[in-house]
């Protein structure tokens, strides 16, 4: 502490030369503040796409604290040397203090280089699921989807989560392994219907709103096996069959973009429902109960 208090005190701090040097040291921060608001002010009258003008506004902020550090780093160049004693002194203190700071910018580093996602991106971490809409120094923003809203639709709510938890929690990209996921529509089917015309009929509808997915998803996963060991033997939609309480369970599996899984199940329900209204010997189950009471038995018995 007496070395602190000596540094503070030495000479440095009380020439007029140091005065000068923090004015100017303040003025390039405020010009270069200025040089980045003319920018975002061109960029709203721009007819960019919105994905441009977010590269840009980034683009801007990151290259203006560069260089605003750079032109102040150089114009303390000769006195750098005697702050480096303070900073010295001083940085074991910050780092405990800043600590979630520090590992936030450095969350922030892993993924500009690691990119485990992208701008964009439905992601689920933390138990937080959403689409990515930006990406900070400290913290990333997501678009929540799910919650109360059902098929992974958006909220509207606007999460922010620290760069930090891409150490911590367990990140999920619906979009990083090849495009695609697997969706599933349990159709139960009563006992008595004709399952294995029903079963025909399923296997048609997911043929035709799915076939464009799986001719894409043949090519995406060429590219992709190279980084990830994904093999899927058969990536064509397929029909299964099972048996449940009240009937016979037919699920169609097939392959989907992330963000159209609900549009596509309302597309296939839409056709199940107009095809097995044409069929009079195929009908959706659905729990029931009997009772059956003394009289009624003695009655069936006669």
């Amino acid at each position: 502490m007496d070395k602190l208090k000596e540094l503070l005190g030495s000479s440095i701090f009380t020439q007029g030369e140091f005065q000068i040097k923090v004015a100017f040291s303040l003025l390039v921060i405020l010009s270069f503040f200025i040089i980045h608001r003319v920018i975002l002010t061109f960029l709203k009258r721009s007819r960019s796409d919105p994905r441009t003008k977010y590269r840009i506004r980034k683009l801007s902020a990151y290259m203006s604290s560069f260089l605003a550090v750079v032109v102040i780093l150089f114009l303390w160049a000769e006195k750098f040397s005697q702050f480096a004693t303070i900073i010295g002194l001083l940085s074991a203190g910050l780092a405990i203090a800043m600590k979630d700071i520090i590992v936030d910018w450095m969350g922030w580093l892993f993924i500009l280089l690691r990119r485990p996602f992208y701008l964009g991106d439905r992601i689920e971490i933390a138990g937080t699921r959403g689409d990515v809409v930006d990406i900070r120094v400290f913290q990333f923003s997501l678009l929540e989807v799910g919650n109360w809203v059902e098929s992974d639709q958006s909220t509207g709510r606007i999460i922010h989560i620290p760069n930090r938890y891409v150490f911590t929690h367990h990140l999920i990209n619906y979009n990083n392994g090849f495009g695609f996921i697997w969706n599933e529509i349990p159709v139960l089917i009563t006992f008595e219907s004709n399952w294995k015309k029903a079963k025909k009929i399923l296997s048609t509808i997911a043929e035709k709103h799915s076939i464009h997915f799986s001719e894409e998803a043949k090519e995406a996963l060429k590219k992709k096996m190279a980084r990830f060991m994904i093999y899927y033997k058969h990536l064509s939609p397929r029909v299964f069959t099972s048996v449940r309480d009240s009937g016979v369970l037919l699920t169609i599996r097939y392959l989907c973009r992330p963000k159209k899984r609900r549009i596509t199940e309302e597309n296939m329900w839409e056709d199940i429902l107009s095809s097995f209204s044409r069929e009079a010997d195929i009908d959706l189950a659905y729990p029931t109960y009997r009772i059956y009471s003394p009289q009624e038995k003695e009655k069936n018995e006669r």
